[in-house]
């Protein structure tokens, strides 16, 4: 009818007309199409693991540049960093170009950006980038797509991942784009609540040397009052049956397995419990704490007491938890202005002197050693250590004699400036420090576990155990987010063969709770699913376990992460078995680790950005007929499975089963 009113002339006049009709349709189009940067949006809801995004600057600030070429409009970020854009299937197209600004300096960094679709579909996906390489172009179509998603991963290390969207925009053919919340997660706590009756959660097996002092505390949950009995405890050692705690010591090699007893008035508990006298101690990995993704610099002696007072009264002990780590500056600093920090840094004979921060060494051991905990120390085989105070190079024996004397019972030992001695570049360079240090530790009348920490340097899982490593560190530093966990643990692939009882590999520490590296906390930056993710994977891994928050300030979902003794046990399993990857699919693994019963631990990963089915097949491990499968997290059975377990995981998120030949 309206075509009529304005072409009602004869037919070959009405195709031309129609021709017009469809020329001025799409020139409306061209006319009506418009393009909105991504830095004019609400960009406070990028998401990001280190810094603030900013608006056509870089992450610090500067003008944006990748590759040597500047650019005016653009959003600095971070990895790992997601940004979400509703176009509400009313997006044309999207384009952009990409890389790691060039503040961070040629070749540092490493970063993969990624633009995603509806249901976290991969329209694009760059190369691994670094700081200098020319930036990259992206075009990408977004016809009737409803959601956005601009994507930076990083690797095993952020550093320096200072990652640009340089000229990003979205061309919308109507409206304008929106921008999504961040995504929240609820902190759903899995862990059941402990029975009022008796649960030994202790380990196992315990590896102690001949004449070296003996301290142990039964963990057990549990109403109290409770009380303890150790039958078949070797001569030499005693229990106190009201604290559980059994001390002493031993002078023949041998093994003793003990029967271990504990009773409240609702019922008892009962479990074996082999002693080894010998050579090797640690024979599970180290369940504790270590002061420095909290408190870095600004630790003190009272810092750490009020935390070994928290993990007795949070319960934690009674889960197995037992060292209480002191990290970096308990030493005199070498230049630090700060009074606290200074004083003189060894007397006459050599023997290194606290800073006044920590006035009385052997008082703070006996603080934590009476509460049936374990202390830890700190140092580096350079003059320096990370943070510029005292170290230990000439004067290995001398700290080792005092580590003992104070009552220390593991060292973690920080390569830094021994870089000044030797660059690190041969094994031999790489080894040397340590073994000096493991022959001073040799030395001392105590047993102290001795943690390398070079960050993986010349492959040190394939030599660690060699030179009298209980721990390794394979990785650089962590940090609360997605990328820097994520792109640690899921490394770890590969090093399982260099893992046994008294040596494992340690990915580094735990980045739950309250952190900060600092005065100043904020809560882990790390979803809950990605802290589920977390817990799990280190269980897995075998991994010392070494909180990194502050204690005194847990709140029940951390307490509720490092309190599921089922989830534990994989960890302390006395097989000392680090899990492998057996399968994966994309952004779905699944990893396995063989316990001592014969059962498996197994853990679902879904590294992906939606929630999704993963499956775990008894071909892959190892596995035939039916299959009993009991859900760690809920310490819940779910059935008998034949063939398979398949389950839905959550966006980095987990479930973690253990698996049993059905009866």
């Amino acid at each position: 009818m309206i075509l009529k009113r304005i072409f009602p002339a004869a037919p070959c006049q009405w195709f031309v007309s129609l021709v017009a009709l469809a020329l001025f349709a799409g020139t409306t189009h061209a006319q009506t199409a418009r393009t909105y940067s991504i830095s004019a949006l609400d960009i406070s809801q990028v998401e990001q693991g280190w810094g603030e995004p900013q608006a056509n600057k870089s992450v610090e600030g500067h003008t944006l540049s990748i590759g040597g070429q500047t650019f005016t409009n653009g959003l600095g970020t971070h990895a790992s960093s997601e940004f979400i854009l509703d176009v509400g299937g009313r997006a044309e197209s999207f384009s952009a170009v990409v890389g790691i600004d060039d503040e961070v300096g040629k070749g540092k960094g490493s970063v993969v950006f990624k633009v995603l679709g509806d249901t976290n579909q991969v329209f694009w996906e760059s190369k691994e980038l670094h700081g200098g390489d020319a930036p990259v172009a992206v075009n990408v179509s977004l016809a009737d797509v409803k959601q956005l998603t601009l994507l930076v991963d990083g690797g095993e290390s952020i550093d320096s991942d200072h990652a640009d969207w340089a000229d990003a925009k979205v061309v919308m053919t109507r409206g304008r784009p929106s921008v999504f919340s961040s995504l929240k997660e609820e902190a759903i706590i899995l862990t059941p609540k402990p029975s009022p009756k008796p649960r030994i959660n202790s380990t196992k097996v315990f590896g102690v040397r001949p004449g070296a002092p003996f301290l142990y505390t039964i963990a057990v949950t549990g109403d109290r009052p409770m009380t303890f009995v150790a039958k078949g405890l070797p001569k030499g050692l005693k229990l106190d049956p009201k604290t559980g705690c059994i001390t002493g010591s031993l002078k023949e090699k041998g093994e003793h397995v003990v029967t271990l007893r504990a009773k409240n008035a609702l019922g008892e508990a009962t479990q074996k419990f082999k002693i080894i006298c010998g050579a090797q101690i640690g024979l599970v990995p180290a369940l504790g704490w270590n002061s420095w993704n909290c408190f870095a610099s600004a630790v003190t002696a009272e810092k750490v007491k009020s935390v070994a007072a928290a993990m007795v009264s949070s319960g934690l002990i009674n889960h197995g938890w037992t060292y209480i780590n002191i990290d970096d500056f308990w030493e005199v600093h070498r230049d630090s202005k700060d009074p606290t920090l200074q004083g003189p840094q060894r007397d006459a004979d050599g023997h290194i002197i606290p800073n006044p921060r920590f006035p009385d060494m052997k008082g703070l051991t006996d603080y934590i050693h009476v509460r049936g905990l374990k202390a830890g120390l700190y140092s580096s085989p350079g003059p320096w250590t990370c943070g510029g105070c005292v170290a230990s190079w000439q004067h290995e024996e001398l700290d080792a004699q005092s580590y003992g004397q104070w009552g220390f019972d593991y060292l973690k030992y920080d390569w830094c400036s021994y870089g000044q001695i030797d660059k690190g570049d041969t094994l031999p360079g790489l080894q040397k420090p340590y073994r000096v240090m493991r022959a001073a530790l040799d030395k001392v009348n105590r047993d102290i576990l001795f943690s390398f920490c070079q960050y993986g340097g010349g492959n040190v899982w394939e030599w660690g155990a060699e030179i009298g490593g209980n721990s390794w560190r394979t990785t650089g530093d962590i940090n609360d987010s997605w990328s820097s966990m994520a792109g640690i643990g899921f490394r770890q692939n590969g090093h399982e063969k260099y893992a046994g009882p008294g040596h494992f590999n340690d990915p580094d520490m735990l980045v739950v709770g309250k952190v900060g590296w600092g005065p100043s906390l904020h809560p882990t930056r790390l979803t809950p699913n990605e802290q589920y993710t977390h817990i799990s994977l280190w269980c897995l891994l075998a991994s010392p376990l070494l909180i990194g928050c502050d204690m005194t300030q847990l709140d029940d979902f951390t307490l509720s992460l490092l309190s599921n003794d089922e989830v534990l046990e994989v960890n302390q399993d006395p097989l000392g078995r680090q899990a492998a990857r057996v399968a994966q699919n994309g952004q779905l693994e699944v990893w396995a680790k063989d316990m001592e019963d014969g059962s498996k631990a197994v853990g679902l990963f879904n590294r992906g950005y939606s929630e999704t089915s993963v499956t775990a097949n008894w071909s892959e491990l190892g596995l035939a007929g039916k299959q009993k499968v009991r859900d760690l997290w809920r310490q819940k059975d779910l059935g008998e499975f034949t063939g398979s377990f398949t389950a839905s995981v959550p966006r980095h998120g987990v479930v973690l089963v253990r698996v049993w030949p059905a009866k």
